[in-house]
């Protein structure tokens, strides 16, 4: 079990960008200290017994605010969860204003989860509660990738020089953006997939090496991270049609013999299946899809665990 005199030394959880790899390794290690919690008959640890956390999702999610949601109440926290449709935001009040009013609250942190890219920033700035990010815009989903790393790491032992590979929209990706940086940061191999139009031009600057074939993309990974299209955030048509997509980058049982031996398929969800991935490797012996979202509840933990602890 963590202990207190473990922290991280900043108010904040922002993005993997600003991360060092030795708070990246605290948080991991700390989330796998919290795993044996889930274990236990009686779920709770007295950790943040006193203080208050407010999840702000302007944005539907069910993975993450359930996480985020389990994560506090196991650590004995108080737990709001704000839905924007049923507050004063739909009459015209500002992201600001909002938070500034629940702060007066006194929470300890305030995770949020919103549309712009930014918008935890902006935030930071102005609050005296620790602000976690959980996915602003088509920025980046810092805790994803931390679930992620935990998921990798419990499989395969190391992630330094092993191949990852992530396929799909990349170019509307939050998640894409955080696993390129913590996978890099921790010494891997980064391929990044899809068609031309859904890779932006950063994706080497992050650390990855840009491929268009998915078979070449696939050859020797270890890892493999599928990513759903965003149809929501998408303003114009970027493939001719969902069966064109599928044939080209979709990852089926006959495109794992392309795979290296034992290699893991992931998947952020939600599964679009048949779209990005086939039923068959969501569901068959490569996928641990749902031990990332195990993973995730102790990724949380260790998360908003270090951030309090820093703050006294």
């Amino acid at each position: 079990m963590a202990t207190k005199r473990a922290a991280l030394k900043r108010k904040d959880l922002l993005g993997i960008e600003p991360l060092s790899v030795e708070e990246i390794h605290l948080i991991l290690e700390t989330a796998s200290s919290f795993q044996e919690v889930a274990a236990r008959p009686v779920k709770k640890v007295p950790t943040l017994r006193g203080r208050t956390i407010i999840n702000l999702f302007f944005e539907p999610s069910t993975r993450t605010r359930s996480s985020f949601e389990l994560a506090g109440k196991r650590l004995s926290a108080d737990i709001l969860n704000f839905t924007a449709s049923a507050s004063s935001v739909v009459k015209g009040e500002t992201l600001l204003d909002t938070v500034l009013n629940l702060e007066s609250m006194a929470p300890s942190i305030i995770v949020i989860r919103h549309p712009a890219s930014g918008a935890p920033h902006q935030l930071a700035g102005a609050c005296k509660a620790s602000i976690v990010n959980a996915g602003d815009g088509m920025h980046e989903h810092p805790t994803q990738a931390l679930l992620d790393a935990l998921t990798v790491l419990q499989k395969k032992g190391s992630i330094r020089g092993l191949n990852v590979t992530l396929v799909g929209d990349l170019a509307h990706s939050r998640v894409a953006r955080s696993d390129v940086l913590i996978f890099s940061r921790l010494g891997a191999r980064v391929t990044v997939c899809g068609p031309p139009t859904l890779i932006p031009l950063e994706m080497e600057r992050l650390g990855a090496r840009v491929v268009f074939d998915m078979d070449e993309a696939l050859r020797g990974a270890d890892c493999i991270i599928m990513l759903r299209i965003q149809v929501e955030r998408q303003t114009q048509a970027f493939f001719p049609s969902i069966r064109e997509y599928f044939r080209w980058y979709g990852l089926t049982e006959e495109r794992m013999h392309q795979a290296a031996q034992g290699a893991i398929v992931m998947h952020p969800g939600p599964l679009n299946r048949g779209v990005e991935i086939a039923s068959e490797v969501a569901d068959g012996p490569y996928s641990v899809i749902l031990d990332q979202v195990a993973n995730g509840i102790a990724v949380r933990m260790a998360v908003l665990y270090l951030l309090s602890a820093g703050r006294g």
